[in-house]
């Protein structure tokens, strides 16, 4: 029987006799990339109607992912484009689709491969729509730099975390200091390398829930994802303190209503120099009733060591073991209407340090005398409520969330005397977002919303020796923000809008000092304190679309964080907190990742006042303070060709250049102290202390990527598919201060992944760090070890052959 035979008996089996308004109704479409007559299958499902693919040619087209909320006829018209074919209504909620008589067929790129190229469509293709818009904007509507990775890429050569981000977006970058205790930057905006006090200057969002304030990035599996949206910033009028680089955004795949379906990934590593690692995933989609669905992931790594410590006769000591998995409940409660329950949970167990004694004997080991390294757990719960009311939409949001990260170091004071330091930091945080908003109608589309946040950190430290145990000064940070915000859009002339939009927030701090010494107790007003501050936030925008496919813009808006309080010796004081206004300009062609030709390109320029940034404090502890003001431009370029039917190139850079003036008075004592009393003219301390101060910390100046995708058909459903990619990270500064100048970056990374497989089942063979290079992602393993010459090498060559099914 042929292909497209089997296809009209088992989708024609599907219920026909549905009344017409419920089959005009708009649903919930989420399909899978895949040939046409799978994904119909999964479409006909999902909208309670009958579609037969008649062409046997059509059935086997390899189509993009289908998504959004649309009526059924509209859903089967996206389908039939992709295929290259035409859908005819032949009876109330049903439909035929065969080959479009007109033109010859020219596949469309699969969005389970962005790097994979096909040759270009001959139609338009489907608009991108940017969820992190909170408007649901398309890609050439918004003012603005966003780079999107769907799912599957993401999943390409195994499930990975954050790195899979920062491996394949230029402008995006990581401390690298250890699985579950990083912070990322974005173009540029940095502040420090400790997981301290700061709030992070990038946003990370799970859907509409921040997942964190001020702690480090939770590094959560990429496992089960729809796509990773990154918005560069600031992102100020949407989503509020912490967003001066920008956001990034994980877009889960929600539970799909009526189906059972299912998948599982399966893989084993080997390192170069290192121990074996392995790693699982499953997930599965159930059906409980016609308008409940469950969706469960789980996913688990471990991730084998390749550093040795001699001194505790101990190889490969940095083993990682990662264990999270997400459940979700999707439930429509009325026409358009849905509600939605996840919770999520992830553990993460670094058994040691990754950071490596630079010219150390053997190689990629340590000169540390104990046993280092953290434990980080985060556990998420969020409650979503959607729907529309006439033209306009709304989404309600609430969660909590509780992280807690154990970080061990090295405080030795010498080789005969071991000491660790230990550092203990308890998250715990309350979200609430409500936003309405209406798509354009009339050239006017608008959104407002309002937030609440609370927030509070509490963070313990001490040091360990053999016999004994003894306390350090530890702080408490809350806040508590109130927020309204509105933004919206007019088309003045056909192809041009402005936007404009203001965020005004009210913060309430508070701060204490915890286990403080009974020298100092006494002075309550150095151990805590309380205020609070209002901020408002503007933003305006001007976007043209000249043509089908180019737009320029232009846009100014404005990022913030309050300030906190932070501990200097035995002391908790306060620090100020920080602004941003940054101009940007540039300019879109094309669609990301698709087509014959597409190209980004944008140049921003900021102002960075009263800096918060971390130092080395008189006993050697990290601390916080504001570093004064600054600059920071950036600019930027991606895009994508078509060399050949199948084959595409991707390549991005980013530039940055930045600097720090007016350093305040403390930063000028701390370099002074460092400075012989014979060298210390004023003249000499202003140098040394802009010489030490100039640049923001761990933003390379230049930074690059290439990667090339090849997709090629062995028979009519085997496929292969192979992906390779190269990068250059450059120079950057590990932080502000005398003992935190040293120099990191300049290494180039790559990899490569090959995949031979149908839609359901797959073999793939990937190569981590292709060159063995070893480089410096980051100049710290122990705050307190800063003259012992550190560096983060990383992971040497990994190769790792997996399996995959779709059931």
């Amino acid at each position: 029987m042929r292909r497209g035979s089997l296809i009209a008996v088992a989708v024609m089996a599907l219920p026909l006799a549905l009344p017409g308004t419920a089959l005009a109704r708009e649903s919930a479409v989420s399909t899978r990339a895949g040939m046409a007559g799978d994904v119909a299958i999964e479409l006909a499902r999902q909208t309670g109607s009958s579609i037969v693919v008649a062409d046997a040619r059509v059935a086997s087209r390899v189509i993009p992912a289908l998504r959004g909320r649309m009526e059924p006829a509209e859903a089967v018209r996206r389908l039939a484009q992709s295929a290259g074919g035409r859908a005819i209504a032949v009876a109330p909620g049903a439909w035929r689709i065969e080959a479009a008589p007109s033109r010859a067929y020219t596949p469309q790129p699969s969005a389970s491969r962005p790097a994979s190229a096909t040759p270009p469509p001959q139609e338009p293709a489907e608009p991108i729509v940017v969820i992190a818009s909170k408007r649901n904007l398309r890609i050439g509507q918004l003012p603005g730099q966003v780079s999107i990775l769907d799912g599957a890429s993401l999943e390409a050569g195994g499930i990975g975390g954050t790195e899979k981000i920062t491996q394949r977006i230029a402008t995006v970058t990581s401390t690298h200091l250890g699985s579950g205790r990083n912070k990322l930057f974005i173009r540029g905006i940095a502040d420090s390398s400790f997981t301290g006090p700061t709030q992070a200057t990038v946003g990370q969002y799970l859907g509409d829930l921040r997942l964190t304030y001020n702690a480090p990035d939770p590094d959560l599996r990429l496992s089960d994802m729809a796509r990773v949206e990154v918005l560069e910033g600031p992102q100020g009028t949407l989503y509020g303190a912490g967003s001066l680089g920008g956001i990034i955004r994980l877009v889960p795949n929600p539970p799909v209503l009526g189906e059972n379906s299912g998948s599982i990934m399966l893989g084993g590593s080997l390192t170069q120099d290192g121990s074996p690692g392995g790693d699982a995933a499953a997930t599965i989609n159930l059906p409980v009733t016609p308008a409940i669905a469950l969706r469960a992931n789980i996913d688990a790594a471990s991730l084998g060591g390749y550093i040795d410590k001699p001194l505790l006769k101990r190889d490969d000591v940095n083993r990682t073991r990662i264990l999270g998995g997400r459940v979700s409940l999707r439930a429509e409660i009325a026409p358009d209407w849905t509600v939605d329950l996840i919770a999520l949970g992830q553990s993460t167990d670094a058994r040691d340090s990754q950071y490596a004694t630079r010219d150390g004997e053997p190689p990629l080991s340590s000169d540390a005398s104990v046993r280092e390294g953290s434990k980080a757990d985060y556990a998420m719960g969020q409650l979503v409520i959607s729907g529309r009311i006439g033209e306009m939409q709304v989404r309600s949001t609430t969660g909590a969330v509780r992280q807690h990260l154990e970080e061990r170091y090295d405080a030795s004071l010498d080789a005969d005397n071991p000491r660790l330091f230990a550092q203990e930091n308890r998250t715990r945080m309350i979200a609430h977002e409500t936003r309405l908003w209406q798509p354009e109608r009339g050239g006017f589309g608008w959104l407002i919303g309002a937030s609440y946040t609370h927030n509070s950190t509490v963070l313990s430290r001490g040091f360990e020796t053999e016999f004994t145990t003894a306390s350090a000064t530890g702080v408490r940070n809350t806040i508590d923000e109130f927020t309204l915000y509105a933004e919206g859009s007019l088309r003045i002339r056909p192809g041009l809008t402005a936007t404009a939009g203001g965020r005004l927030t009210y913060s309430q701090l508070g701060g204490s000092a915890e286990d403080v010494s009974a020298a100092v107790a006494f002075a309550r007003a150095a151990v805590t304190a309380d205020r609070s501050s209002t901020t408002f936030l503007p933003s305006i925008a001007l976007n043209a679309e000249l043509l089908e496919k180019t737009a320029l813009y232009m846009r100014y808006q404005e990022g913030f964080r309050p300030g906190g309080f932070a501990i200097e010796s035995d002391f908790v004081r306060r620090f100020q907190g920080d602004r941003t206004g940054t101009w940007e300009f540039g300019v879109r062609h094309g669609r990301p990742g698709a087509g014959t030709f597409d190209l980004a390109a944008s140049v921003s320029y900021t102002r960075w006042r009263d800096i918060q940034a971390d130092f080395i404090d008189n006993s050697g502890l990290p601390s916080t303070a504001n570093i004064g003001d600054g600059r920071v431009w950036s600019a930027s370029l991606t895009g994508g060709i078509q060399l050949a039917t199948g084959l595409r190139v991707e390549a991005g850079a980013t530039w940055n250049q930045s600097k720090v003036d007016k350093p305040p008075a403390e930063l000028i004592a701390l370099v002074a102290r460092a400075i012989p009393v014979t060298q210390l003219a004023s003249t000499n301390l202003l140098d040394a202390t802009l010489a030490r101060s100039m640049q923001v910390p761990n933003i390379a100046q230049f930074s690059g990527r290439i990667g090339l995708g090849w997709n090629h058909p062995l028979t009519e459903e085997l496929h292969l598919t192979a992906n390779g990619w190269a990068s250059y990270v450059g120079k950057s500064r590990l932080g502000i201060g005398p003992e935190l100048g040293q120099s990191q970056g300049d290494y180039f990374d790559s990899g490569a992944d090959l995949r031979v497989g149908t839609l359901r089942y797959g073999v793939t063979l990937s190569m981590d760090n292709v060159t063995n290079s070893r480089g410096n992602r980051f100049s710290l393993g122990t705050p307190f070890g800063t003259g012992r010459d550190q560096v983060t090498p990383l992971r040497p060559r990994t190769v790792r052959l997996g399996l995959d099914a779709r059931f």
